[in-house]
């Protein structure tokens, strides 16, 4: 199956330093793809080669042109400025502005679409609220909503659990499982290895080159975790499910012996 973005032999740094060195991927029509890996590890920065916002030092970054990818991009919530006067619907709006001369004058069927995406995403109710005054997850909805009413082929999400509730996380997987399903092409960029194994089926681990990539069974392994976060993770398999965490740091504790007693306790004898 030919792919719909694809890196070869990509390096990329700032200056100098190198941040991500002789990568190779490809991501192929209605592929579901996490990259996970510490901070640091250049994930945003793949991403951004990826949809060709930034240019490689070496290698060669290639997107399919014919017909041209549909791609929408929702980056890291921290990126947004939440004292922007703007609704949740007009939010959702702003993905339209490459695909109508309307704006800042949406059509009503452009509104009613973005009200249908908001109830469809389980916040209909809250198309008029200020951004800034939903939650996290609810926050996360809207910005999902804005890439969707674009009709991507393909979406690219950073950390779209960050700063979310371990319900809302769980919400915002089944809803991109869901879009999957459709046939919709999605990679993100995660930190939760658990969310990710329980609902991505193809893992790219990543430092600042691609350690190891495919299903979760077969990478999510304590050797390739380990050489991925460069600390000693714990993998637990049970009843089909994967579970990860960091082994704790073994600290090395002085031997603290007790200096004998020389004043006993007040109004006592030493021989009490």
């Amino acid at each position: 199956m030919q792919p719909i973005i694809e890196l070869k032999d990509v390096t990329f740094g700032y200056g100098r330093q190198p941040i991500l060195e002789q990568i190779n991927l490809h991501l192929h029509p209605g592929q579901f793809a996490a990259l996970v890996g510490p901070s640091g590890a250049g994930k945003t920065t793949l991403l951004k080669l990826m949809l060709q916002l930034l240019p490689p030092n070496h290698g060669q970054v290639w997107r399919r042109q014919t017909p041209p990818l549909r791609v929408a991009y929702v980056p890291q919530l921290e990126t947004v400025d939440w004292n922007f006067p703007v609704t949740a619907e007009e939010v959702v709006l702003m993905g339209l502005t490459r695909h109508t001369t309307h704006w800042p004058w949406p059509r009503r069927a452009e509104r009613k679409q973005a009200r249908r995406l908001l109830a469809e995403l389980g916040i209909g109710d809250l198309a008029n609220r200020h951004i800034r005054d939903l939650s996290g997850g609810q926050q996360q909805r809207v910005f999902l909503a804005r890439a969707l009413i674009a009709q991507p082929e393909c979406l690219v999400l950073d950390e779209p659990t960050t700063g979310v509730d371990m319900h809302s996380a769980e919400t915002i997987f089944h809803l991109l499982a869901d879009l999957n399903r459709q046939g919709m092409a999605i990679l993100l960029t995660t930190h939760d290895l658990n969310m990710a194994a329980a609902h991505v089926p193809w893992i790219v681990c990543l430092n600042r080159c691609v350690i190891a990539q495919g299903p979760p069974e077969k990478v999510i392994t304590e050797p390739i975790l380990t050489q991925t976060y460069q600390a000693e993770m714990q993998v637990i398999r049970q009843d089909g499910l994967i579970f990860v965490h960091q082994k704790p740091h073994r600290h090395h504790y002085l031997e603290v012996v007790p200096k004998p007693v020389t004043g006993g306790w007040p109004g006592h004898d030493e021989e009490d």
